[in-house]
């Protein structure tokens, strides 16, 4: 372990003359350095020496004391371990406010956003492409559900899996891994044709982005001093607004453009929708390549032991944001930084090992260490804070999603009550020698009869024909949506080139008819719904910009009324926000609960992301905080199904769900401890 030049204010600096006579003839790298006392990576200081084991075989007199000394050993380690990482965060405070807040802080933040962006985007994706996909891929309604929650497991297995990781193998790595992860599969999802193979890579996709929340603000947190810490990670959260903003605008320019396609025969199709999911992986390959330029975590290098690492990397924040404010010639003053203790045991894997059991036994090493981790956080210092953090985090989820789902499928359904209320009834009407190649729409047909009709290059839209009879009648080339005949008879009809397929006759009688040459696959309309599409994207779009003042108002009040009174005040105002819902009467009105809905509830999440980062250590930080976001991610599936399945019933139990889950939520965060003006634990 590095041993500190101390001086009489608890600083690490150089200044008494045993620093300076240390200082002559090192390099920049190992300055201050005291190689006696040093513990470089790898050693194991736990063995026992040879000469110390004497007279304690196992068996023996002295194997019992040898047994306690041992455990008396992990204790003292144990203990040694917690103060040196106490030390540790009072000087790392100090060092940051050294090197100030300036431009490597910036430059990580743009890094950071659009990794934030990404995921964002990922949460945009399938529910901008479902309406195409589902008739490009011929969806039934339970694998439409599944594939709009699909991407959700994948975060929820993604947060667990890599927030666990960052906190063994480092944050930048494993924020570099899981990115990748994303990038690769969202770009086989465009190019895949099959719905299974698509879903498996949407899952993939969303195995990779979940590490993104929990690894992006715990690895800006550790650049961040005190002061500036709560307002420059609410500024961050506005990355996860332009992810939003972004995929709505990317959906608006492209998916509604049908010429921007081409297929290779009847089998393979690249439709719009599949350029827009392959445009939506820009910003994480646009992250990817940014984050390269960027360094790990000082603090995770300290807080596992590497001291040269990590002053290096303080130095270059230091030194990067002198020179951008025009003191070049100041000179970063700390030589030496406190250590943590390292108590892993290392595995002693011969030369002659086969590099597949290496392998293995890193696998599970590093699983052990991680399975630890977790269990840590659940530990008696820690175990009253999860469980309030893991109630908070699931009654705001369940809520937040529920709601932001619930209010585009409650403005669907009034669109379409207003689209049936328009819809023309013919009853008894008789047609015959009439020739139709116009399009048919919004129309109920009863007891008709059509002798020697004709229906020609037409489009048929919710078209509904009951008890009617067609004789002798001719269909070429007839496209349909939504259209459907009930107990109709069929005598003596043709039907050619035409998607009129078996399901689209309920209990009718075909008499003497015949179809040639039925349209293969589920065929897309494109001009079906074209201005829904454009309200779905322009409806989102507006959701999105509306978290902009609630971000702008967190940041800004952050530090200044404290972490829990932004959580807990945000929480009411949105279960206050609630009962409004029942006045959503319109198109209109649902948009605009839709916009303050988010634009207060966005606070909340602010402060909880924060606040989450604080109350823990920094080799449980991302631990916890991916547990949580997995947590998170659940609950979310849980209310956007049981918010789904009251459209069109009832506007209570959503309301009051929602409204019980954030006083709930509420509540509970009042009773979480402050970390405002705490140093970073």
């Amino acid at each position: 372990m590095s041993t500190a030049c101390a001086r009489t204010d608890g600083g690490y600096y150089r200044g008494d003359s045993q620093a300076a006579n240390e200082d002559e003839g090192g390099s920049d790298s190992t300055e201050g350095h005291d190689e006696d006392d040093e513990i470089y990576e790898g050693e194991y200081q736990g063995i026992p020496r040879a000469d110390s084991g004497k007279g304690s075989l196992a068996g023996g007199p002295g194997s019992v004391k040898v047994d306690a000394q041992q455990f008396r050993d992990i204790g003292a380690s144990e203990a040694e371990r917690r103060k040196d990482q106490e030390e540790l965060a009072q000087q790392y405070e100090t060092i940051l406010q050294e090197c100030g807040h300036g431009k490597f802080q910036w430059t990580l933040y743009f890094v950071l956003g659009l990794a934030l962006m990404a995921d964002g985007v990922e949460i945009f994706v399938v529910g901008f492409v479902l309406p195409s996909a589902e008739k490009d891929m011929c969806l039934s309604e339970p694998n439409k559900s599944m594939l709009g929650l699909i991407v959700y497991f994948g975060m929820m297995v993604g947060a667990f899996l890599w927030g666990a990781l960052a906190d063994r193998i480092g944050r930048r790595q494993s924020l570099l891994i899981c990115l990748s992860i994303n990038s690769v599969f969202s770009f086989f999802s465009s190019f895949v044709q099959g719905y299974s193979t698509f879903l498996f890579c949407r899952l993939l996709s969303g195995v990779g982005i979940g590490g993104s929340i929990p690894i992006v603000f715990s690895y800006y947190s550790e650049f961040l001093a005190q002061e500036k810490r709560g307002e420059h990670l609410s500024w961050l959260c506005m990355f996860w607004m332009m992810g939003g903003i972004y995929a709505s605008a990317m959906a608006w320019a492209i998916i509604p453009h049908y010429g921007w396609s081409f297929q290779m025969g009847s089998a393979y199709q690249f439709h719009s929708w599949r350029v827009f999911v392959l445009v939506c992986a820009f910003p994480c390959v646009a992250a990817i390549a940014a984050l390269n330029s960027m360094p790990e975590s000082p603090r995770f290098y300290l807080e596992n032991g590497k001291h040269d690492e990590g002053w290096m990397i303080l130095k270059q924040v230091h030194d990067t944001n002198m020179r951008a404010k025009g003191y070049p010639e100041r000179v970063f003053s700390v030589t030496t930084i406190k250590t943590v203790k390292q108590i892993d045991e290392l595995v002693d894997i011969g030369t002659d090992t086969p590099i597949w059991h290496r392998y293995r036994l890193k696998i599970m090493s590093l699983s052990q260490q991680v399975s630890e981790n977790i269990i840590a956080c659940f530990s008696p210092e820690y175990k009253r804070t999860t469980f309030m953090l893991m109630a908070v985090w699931f009654t705001m989820s369940f809520s937040y999603y529920g709601l932001t789902v619930w209010f585009p499928d409650m403005i669907k359904y009034i669109q379409k009550q207003e689209y049936e209320s328009r819809t023309k009834t013919f009853t008894n009407e008789r047609v015959e020698h009439v020739t139709f190649n116009f399009t048919l729409e919004n129309q109920v047909h009863r007891q008709g009869h059509y002798f020697n009709d004709k229906f020609l290059n037409l489009k048929m839209k919710y078209m509904v024909f009951e008890d009617s009879v067609f004789e002798e009648c001719y269909f070429e080339d007839v496209t349909t949506t939504h259209t459907f005949f009930r107990n109709c008879t069929f005598i003596a009809s043709l039907f050619y080139n035409t998607d009129l397929f078996k399901y689209r006759f309920v209990n009718c009688k075909l008499v003497n008819s015949t179809f040639l040459h039925n349209k293969e696959g589920c065929m897309l309309d494109f001009s079906d719904d074209f201005n829904n599409a454009y309200m779905i994207y322009f409806v989102n779009f507006l959701g999105t910009l509306a978290v902009l003042p609630g971000n702008i108002v967190s940041a800004l009040l952050m530090d200044k009324i404290g972490r829990l009174r932004m959580l807990a005040g945000s929480s009411v105002i949105s279960c206050i926000s609630c009962f409004f819902l029942m006045f959503g009467n319109s198109e209109s009105g649902m948009i605009a609960l839709l916009c303050l809905f988010g634009g207060i509830s966005i606070a909340s999440w602010n402060a909880l992301d924060v606040i989450t980062v604080e109350l823990y250590p920094s080799d449980k930080r991302t631990t916890a905080f991916g547990f949580l976001n997995a947590l998170c991610k659940l609950a979310a599936v849980l209310g956007i199904s049981i918010f789904q399945s009251f459209v069109g019933i009832t506007k209570a139990v959503p309301i009051i769900f929602a409204a019980g889950a954030l006083a709930a939520g509420s509540f509970l965060a009042t009773k979480l401890p402050e970390t405002r003006g705490q140093v970073l634990q």
